[in-house]
C-alpha cells in the first residue's frame, strides 16, 4: 500500500486549538472522529487505505489527544461547532464525516444541524439512546473523575510500566493499543492525554438524540459490532426506521473498534457505503 504523506497542525477555531493531521490530497473530503479516550491517531489504517483517493482529516477532539482541553460541557454540540469552525479554516466546504462511538455522535450532529458541510454520513457502533436530559449542574460542579482510568496509578514512572499495567487493565489487544496511542510522557512521568474533566464532563451531559435523526437526509450508514452491546437490537431497528437514507450493516466481530478489529471487513462495509454516496454525484 502506497504511503500517504500526513500534514500535522494545530488549528485554532477561535481560543481553541486543535490539533489535526490531513493528508492535503486532491478529492472529497472524508472528516473522522474517534470515540471517548482515543485520538486522531486512531484512523491511521483508514488514512492509508483512503488517502490516495480522497482528502482525509483526523482531528484530535477537544479534550483529547494535542488539542485544548478548556473547562467545558464537551456535548455533542460543542464538539460539533468545533468540527465546523476546522472545516472553515481548512477550506472545506462538504465532507463526508464518519465518527466512531462518541465520534458517531458528534457527526449525527453534525449532519443534523449542518446539512449543508455534510455529504454523508457513517456512525460507528453507537446507539441514538439515552437518558432523557443530561446533567443540569455546571461545568465546574461535574467532578473531574473519569469512571474508568481514575484509579490507574498515574503518572507511570516508564513507559514499560504503563505498557504492563494497561495490558492487565485492558479486555484486548485492540483496546491496550487505544491507551497506547493516548500516552505520553511528561516532567512527571507518564499520563493519558485526555482529559479527565473532559471525559466527565461528556458522559455528565449526555443525552438521547434519537429526535436529531429524521433530520439526517444525507446518505447514513449505521455499523455495529456483532456482539450488539452498544447498539441493541431495538435501538438498531429504531435508529434504521428514523434515518429517511440509512444503510444498515452490521460486522462479525465482536469488538466495539469496529473500524479495527477486522479491517478487511469494514472497508468491505465502507466501500459499499462509499459507493452509495458516490452513486448521488453531487446531490
Amino acid at each position: 500500500m502506497e504511503m500517504t504523506r500526513m500534514h500535522r497542525s494545530m488549528v485554532d477555531r477561535g481560543g481553541i486549538n486543535l490539533f489535526c493531521r490531513d493528508t492535503r490530497t486532491e478529492g472529497e473530503a472524508i472528516l473522522c472522529l474517534h470515540g471517548r479516550w482515543g485520538r486522531g491517531e486512531t484512523w491511521i489504517d483508514f488514512i492509508r487505505r483512503y488517502g490516495g483517493r480522497y482528502r482525509v482529516i483526523a482531528p484530535d477532539l477537544r479534550g483529547h489527544g494535542l488539542s485544548e482541553k478548556p473547562l467545558a460541557r464537551y456535548t455533542a454540540q460543542e464538539m460539533a461547532a468545533d468540527m465546523v469552525a476546522l472545516l472553515d479554516r481548512l477550506g472545506v466546504e462538504r465532507a463526508i464525516v464518519v465518527g466512531h462511538s462518541m465520534g458517531g455522535h458528534v457527526a449525527g450532529w453534525l449532519a443534523a444541524k449542518e446539512p449543508g458541510r455534510v455529504r454523508a454520513v457513517a456512525i460507528l457502533d453507537k446507539s441514538s439512546s439515552g437518558p432523557a436530559k443530561g446533567s443540569a449542574l455546571p461545568p465546574e460542579a461535574i467532578p473531574s473523575v473519569d469512571p474508568l482510568t481514575k484509579d490507574w496509578p498515574m503518572p507511570f514512572p516508564s513507559r514499560r510500566d504503563a505498557e504492563d499495567f494497561l495490558k492487565g487493565a485492558t479486555d484486548s489487544e485492540l483496546s491496550f493499543r487505544y491507551f497506547m496511542n493516548s500516552l505520553a510522557e511528561g516532567v512527571e512521568g507518564w499520563r493519558m492525554l485526555f482529559s479527565a474533566q473532559a471525559i466527565a464532563a461528556n458522559m455528565a451531559y449526555y443525552e438521547d438524540w434519537s429526535s436529531l435523526l429524521p433530520d439526517i437526509k444525507c446518505p447514513a450508514l449505521v455499523l455495529r459490532s456483532g456482539s450488539h452491546e452498544a447498539v441493541p437490537d431495538s435501538d438498531f431497528e429504531r435508529m434504521k426506521s428514523l434515518l429517511p437514507d440509512c444503510l444498515a450493516l452490521e460486522v462479525s466481530g465482536a469488538d466495539h473498534n469496529v473500524h479495527l478489529s477486522d479491517p478487511e471487513e469494514f472497508y468491505a462495509c465502507f466501500d459499499r457505503f462509499l459507493e452509495k454516496v458516490e452513486g448521488r454525484g453531487g446531490a
